[in-house]
């Protein structure tokens, strides 16, 4: 069993177990049904990339394809659009969360990315010192969720740190998300910010060194319990998959498309379940 399968077994079972009910829930079912969830707080991981340890489960398919071409909307078009999402990359699931009939999920993500001008900022310290420590990327904008309505971000913040080892430089990437819906979106979160961390390694040159994850609020939701005990029972698969990005050393950030990630080594468990997502 792979190290993502069997923290995602332990954050299972905990959940299931020793989780507490929430209350007042904001979510809703696309019937219109209150979205309750048994949940736990300060969940924390550690995945070793430099060793090829990945945070993706073998218990289900991920679909990683498309996860990469939403962090590509959100970090090099920097794009609320959901026209721009559908059109460019083909991925229509944002579509619930749009805005007051205007085609965008409101001043949120992309559009605070841009607001901020985050990515060439980010990289511009990267390059002017690598080893300063406010390489911070934060989601978090009060004044643009008084512009509009819209989803609050969930993976709000990420930072990033460089270590020397054996005189190879070696980037850190930490990622923190305030909420998490543990069977339908952990992995595919944790991935695309190691898909994020990736493209800027590359950008550099760099190696891949550790990915952080935490989540304050990791749940499942009410009608996810009988979908948990399945993968509960599942048998994970021993093989390892890897993420890698098939560009060379110091390619920009801005010319990496969704094509050039491939996923080996994934043999994940089937069929795939269903969720019906809250919204």
């Amino acid at each position: 069993m792979t190290k993502a399968d069997r923290i995602f077994k332990e954050n299972i079972k905990r959940i299931l177990e020793d989780g507490v009910w929430s209350e007042q829930a904001r979510p809703k079912y696309k019937d219109g049904k209150t979205a309750n969830s048994k949940y736990i707080t300060g969940s924390f991981a550690e995945y070793d990339l430099s060793k090829g340890e990945f945070p993706i489960t073998t218990l289900r398919p991920i679909p990683i394809k498309s996860a990469i071409k939403e962090l590509l909307w959100i970090y090099q078009d920097q794009s609320n659009s959901l026209d721009l999402l559908e059109q460019k990359y083909n991925v229509h699931y944002w579509n619930d969360w749009e805005v007051d009939k205007t085609r965008t999920i409101g001043q949120r993500y992309g559009a605070v990315v841009k607001k901020h001008q985050i990515i060439d900022k980010i990289l511009k310290q990267l390059e002017e010192n690598p080893w300063n420590r406010r390489n911070v990327i934060s989601l978090w904008d009060y004044e643009a969720f008084e512009e509009s309505d819209g989803l609050l971000p969930c993976a709000f913040q990420t930072m990033f740190d460089v270590r020397r080892v054996d005189g190879e430089l070696y980037l850190d990437a930490t990622l923190v998300q305030r909420s998490n819906d543990m069977l339908v979106a952990h992995h595919i979160n944790a991935m695309q910010y190691v898909a994020l961390q990736m493209m800027i390694a590359k950008h550099f040159g760099w190696k891949l060194g550790k990915f952080f994850y935490f989540v304050n609020n990791l749940h499942i939701y009410d009608n996810q319990f009988q979908q948990a005990n399945e993968l509960l029972e599942r048998q994970a698969s021993e093989r390892q998959a890897r993420l890698v990005l098939n560009v060379a050393d110091k390619t920009n950030f801005y010319d990496v498309k969704a094509e050039d990630f491939e996923l080996i080594d994934y043999n994940p468990v089937k069929p795939q379940l269903k969720f019906d997502l809250a919204i």
